[in-house]
């Protein structure tokens, strides 16, 4: 069946939120000691990885975290828990958590803009299907390509995860689009990849840094409309 939809994930896919960002937070250990570029590399994949657990919680800590994508105040109570085992003292772990948030610290792709220009010339329809607990239309609409957004399927609002198909479903009934005319792309074969259990087809890219992945996303739609 020809495609007539295209779903994307957002972080690691669309954009990504880079260790540069970090830069106005104070990143030093509790004696004081400033992170090096590999210790803060490995906190950001932490911070932003799809589905690992990279720390033990408790029994509050784990609720949180297996439903952190549903609620703001479990996402915070998780992931600040998670910047805390990860040696970032209180001092830093908010600021920190507080850059997470903010949907214009995060980069986009290079060839973002380009896809989604290509694909609404194309006649294909966009969505975004995104496990968050934040609103990050203004990442999109600060950039002007929130036009080309049909639907924007965002776990918190929703009230389901990624790979529920539940989710999917509700971004191309939104879109009035069948799963087997829709193309889901995302950095996660786990939950991305639960668009297959619909019948949409799926690809997969890496969630490199952004100077490290200029096209894969148009290497993907290249052929689309041919």
């Amino acid at each position: 069946m020809a495609i007539e939809a295209v779903l994307f994930d957002f972080s690691g896919t669309v954009f990504r939120l880079e260790e540069s960002a970090l830069r106005s937070v104070d990143l030093v250990d509790a004696d004081g000691r400033a992170f090096d570029p590999h210790e803060v590399a490995e906190i950001m994949r932490r911070m932003t990885a799809p589905v690992e657990q990279f720390v033990e919680f408790d029994e509050e800590g784990q609720f949180a975290w297996e439903r952190r994508d549903l609620d703001p105040e479990l996402h915070r109570k998780a992931y600040v828990q998670v910047l805390r085992q990860s040696g970032v003292p209180d001092s830093a772990a908010v600021p920190l958590y507080e850059k997470l948030l903010d949907p214009y610290a995060w980069t986009p792709y290079p060839d973002t803009g380009e896809v989604f220009e290509t694909l609404h010339a194309q006649g294909l329809k966009v969505g975004i299907v995104s496990n968050i607990a934040f609103d990050i239309r203004p990442a999109f609409a600060s950039r002007g390509w929130d036009r080309y957004i049909g639907d924007f399927a965002l776990s918190f609002e929703i009230g389901v995860m990624k790979p529920d198909p539940l989710i999917f479903r509700t971004a191309l009934d939104r879109l009035g689009i069948q799963p087997e005319n829709a193309l889901m792309i995302g950095d996660s074969l786990e939950a991305d990849g639960g668009a297959k259990a619909l019948g949409c087809a799926f690809e997969l890219v890496e969630a490199l840094p952004t100077a490290d992945r200029p096209d894969a996303l148009l290497e993907v739609i290249r052929n689309l409309g041919s």
